[in-house]
This record gives C-alpha cells, sequence and structure tokens, in this order.
C-alpha cells in the first residue's frame, strides 16, 4: 500500500522547539508545531518571515540548529532520509533551478522514486517509468513526458512539479510557493488540482506556503502566521484566519474576506 493510505496515528509531522540559525543570525524560532493525517495547513508570511526555511526543515530537506523534527514517527537525524524522503512530497521555487534544463517531463517525476534530481545515479525500470507518466497524467501533463524541463511553460514546469511531489503517494506534502510563476490562470487551476488532491486522498497531511491569502484553497482546515521567523498564530482556520493575525504577519492593517465559495481574499483596511 501508498504511504498516504496506511498513514496512522496522531501525529504525521512534529515541530518540537526547532530554531535555524545562518551566520550567528536566529531565521526561524523557536517553533512548535504538529500536523494530523488529514490535516491542510497553509503557511502565510511576508518575505523573509522564515517560510521557506520551515518547508526545508518539514520537508527533511534542512536540520534545524536546535529542537526536533518527527516525520511518519521517525526522527531526523536517526533516519535514513534517502528513504524517508519518499513519503514526504515536495515542491518548491527553487527547486526547477537545480534541475537540468535538458531533462524531460518523465525522468524529472521519475527520480523523485529515489529522491534524486538526475536519472543516471539510480537503475529505472519500466515499471517506474509508468508509474511516472501515471503520475504526469493525473496532472494533465502527460503530453510532457518526452518533453525537455527547459521548454515547458511556467504552468507546464509547475504542474510537472507537482506530479514528481505526487509520485511516490506521499503521506505528507510540502508545497512551498507552488504558484511561483504561475499566471492567473495557471494559478486557479492549481488551486482546483490541490483541491482535488485532497478529495482522491483525504487522510494526507499537506502543507502550503504561500504570501497570497487569495491562494488557500477551499479544502484547507488550518493556518499558521510566520513574522521575523516567529509564529503569530496557528490553528482552525475558521479562528485564526483573522485580521488582526494576518495585520500582524504584514506589519499592515488588513481585512480578510470570504466569498460564497470558501475562497478568501484581503485588501488594506479602510
Amino acid at each position: 500500500m501508498s504511504p498516504a493510505s496506511t498513514l496512522t496515528g496522531d501525529v504525521a509531522l512534529a515541530l518540537n522547539d526547532v530554531r535555524v540559525e545562518r551566520d550567528g543570525r536566529c531565521i526561524l524560532g523557536p517553533v512548535t508545531w504538529s500536523i494530523r493525517p488529514g490535516e491542510f495547513w497553509v503557511v502565510l508570511g511576508a518575505n523573509g518571515s522564515g517560510k521557506s526555511t520551515l518547508a526545508g526543515v518539514a520537508s527533511l530537506r534542512a536540520h534545524p540548529t536546535t529542537g526536533t523534527v518527527t516525520v511518519l514517527g521517525e526522527s531526523l537525524g536517526s533516519v535514513d532520509l534517502r528513504v524517508h524522503r519518499r513519503s514526504v512530497g515536495y515542491l518548491s521555487a527553487e527547486l526547477i533551478e537545480r534541475i537540468r534544463s535538458t531533462t524531460c517531463g518523465r525522468d524529472v517525476v521519475m527520480t523523485a522514486l529515489h529522491d534524486a534530481l538526475d536519472p543516471w545515479w539510480h537503475t529505472y525500470d519500466e515499471a517506474d517509468r509508468e508509474q511516472a507518466q501515471r503520475a504526469l497524467d493525473r496532472f494533465g501533463v502527460g503530453y510532457l513526458a518526452d518533453h525537455a524541463v527547459g521548454t515547458m511553460s511556467s504552468g507546464e514546469r509547475q504542474r510537472c512539479l507537482l506530479a514528481r511531489a505526487m509520485v511516490c503517494d506521499p503521506a505528507v506534502v510540502i508545497l512551498d510557493e507552488p504558484s511561483a510563476r504561475l499566471d492567473l490562470g495557471g494559478r486557479e487551476v492549481l488551486i482546483r488540482t490541490l483541491d482535488e488532491c485532497r478529495a482522491d486522498e483525504p487522510m494526507r497531511a499537506m502543507v502550503e506556503i504561500t504570501h497570497h491569502v487569495d491562494e488557500i484553497p477551499t479544502t484547507a482546515t488550518h493556518v499558521l502566521f510566520l513574522r521575523n521567523g516567529n509564529v503569530v498564530s496557528a490553528g482552525p482556520i475558521d479562528t485564526h484566519l483573522t485580521d488582526e493575525a494576518l495585520s500582524t504577519a504584514f506589519a499592515l492593517p488588513l481585512a480578510v474576506t470570504q466569498d460564497d465559495r470558501g475562497r478568501f481574499s484581503a485588501r488594506l483596511a479602510g
């Protein structure tokens, strides 16, 4: 069975007193945060608030300076990351910069089976290629299987990366600014796709990192606000996505509204 379908226990992801320091400066933390199976968290904050650093730690791509990170019952530092990362789907704006522009769409997705970026260091079989093709097809970009990533549009690349994040049917998914470089249409298609992913596997734990309230899917359950590396507020979205929390996170007087479809937006207050 897939990691997502066999996910059990009360906590999928837990950060306990996590701090990240760079050049002697604390850029995140201390953060204590836990995500349960079936929860969909949105992390909001301004540029430089620590969102991508949090995503890196939570996805097992970066190590905290202090504190502990536990994913699916295993602690960072005592687990084989090459294996465990396959249970944590990850998409980030910077990931595409690390993939060779000549890599075809199928290989972009397939290499996630070994938590790799190039296909040369592992052996893949026809079943692996078929699995990657199914993931591409699922996100509407199956026609890109043999196309170089450098020739894809921004929207095509992001959907290819989303297929990569989901190809192992992970129990936890961390999406760091998945709408980066997308136009309005591409963004709206992405949001709809995230809602569909939730419907397909409701017990999967998901996190979306974003700057924008209007990028929150209707199936999001929780929200966490960051400012200067610190948690401003965190909890169920119905009670914690407030004018006060948003204004504090962005250091501006902001007002939040929600339409009859459940989509949020925010504007300067007054």
